[in-house]
Formats: structure tokens, sequence, C-alpha cells
């Protein structure tokens, strides 16, 4: 499958355009987020997390801190894990905390759109085909993350005893399927019609 087009330049420079359009209304709002974590919970403001890229390349996908610094568990999390702090809960629920990525797009790391970033051991169980969504830049939004944005309602309505497996098995698996199935039908038009859907659905 040949998705090179999907990082043609005209791709690259709408996401600098879009991040520097975006800085007005980003700044402040990452100032007072960023006054509430650290002033509600001992840490960092930022967490950075390892997650692969383009090419398969490790870089340091950057959100707000939504968790008690220190606090050991499995990498999935459920909606009533304890180690989310009040403000994380907040957070996770409107997707701001997702906003410091801007400046992964700033890096070159990420793109607005495209097929989200995973972590690495994840990563290692792809198959050659899902592999694919590593020649392009990973998106801070997509289909699939429209889809499964809200991951814990789907774990807690499955209820599973191995929260990991349950990801592995059931929706990792089908998130993979809908990124690859972005690459196959790409266009800078659909890139546009993602973008419209998730800035609706995080107002609505």
């Amino acid at each position: 499958m040949r998705v090179q087009l999907v990082d043609v330049p005209l791709k690259r420079a709408l996401d600098v355009v879009f991040c520097i359009l975006a800085l007005p209304f980003v700044l402040p709002v990452g100032l007072l987020i960023g006054a509430l974590v650290k002033l509600t919970s001992h840490g960092p403001v930022l967490y950075r997390a390892t997650r692969v890229g383009r090419d398969g390349k490790p870089f340091p996908l950057l959100k707000f801190r939504t968790m008690r610094t220190g606090a050991a568990g499995p990498g999935i999390t459920r909606s009533g894990d304890d180690r989310i702090t009040a403000v994380g809960k907040w957070l996770r629920a409107t997707k701001l905390d997702e906003l410091p990525q801007i400046v992964n797009v700033l890096r070159g790391e990420m793109s607005i759109v495209g097929p989200r970033p995973e972590d690495p051991r994840f990563v290692a169980l792809y198959t050659p085909v899902q592999r694919t969504v590593l020649d392009v830049r990973p998106g801070m939004t997509s289909m699939a993350f429209l889809r499964f944005g809200h991951e814990q309602e789907f774990i807690e309505r499955a209820a599973p005893v191995d929260v990991e497996a349950f990801y592995v098995e059931t929706i990792m698996p089908e998130k993979l399927e809908i990124e690859l199935q972005y690459l196959r039908d790409w266009s800078l038009g659909a890139d546009m019609r993602i973008l419209a859907r998730t800035m609706t659905e995080l107002v609505a």
C-alpha cells in the first residue's frame, strides 16, 4: 500500500499554519491548565510519553500530566483508575491533556491529522501490514481517535479481567484498521473533515 503522498509538503505547511493560528488560544489556556496541574498535585506539569513515530523512530509525546507521579500500574487505564488526579479526569474528558502536542507538530514529530502514535510495547506486536501506519507522521487526531478517544468507556462495558490484553486483542486491531483505511483514502479534504469533526466534538 502506497502512502507516501500523505506527507506532501502542503500538508506539512498546513500543520504549521494551523499551529501558529492556534497559538493565541493555546498559550493562555495552556498556562491556566499548567497552573492547575501544578497547584493540585505534586510533580511536573508535562508528561513525556515515549511513542513510535514516522519510520519507527521513538519520540517524546507531550501531554499535560493527568496521573499522580510515581504511581505504578498497567499502561492502559480504566475510567475509575485511582492514579488519575481530579484535574486529570477533567483534562482527559475534554481531551485538553493533548494540547501540548502542538509542540510535537511544530517540531515535525507529528501532524495535526494522522494515525495516532502508539506505545513501543504495542507497536512491537504490529503485523507487517499494520506497520504501514509508521510510514507517515502520527497525528493529534484521526478517525480512530474520534472513534476510540474515550476508550475507557469501551473497556468498562467489556469489563475485562486483563485490561492490556483486551486492548491488544480487541481495541488496537480495530483502531489500526481505521488508520489503514485513512491512509488508503487520504486527501487534504479528508484531513479537513476529520479536523472539523474533532473541533465540533471538543466544543459540543
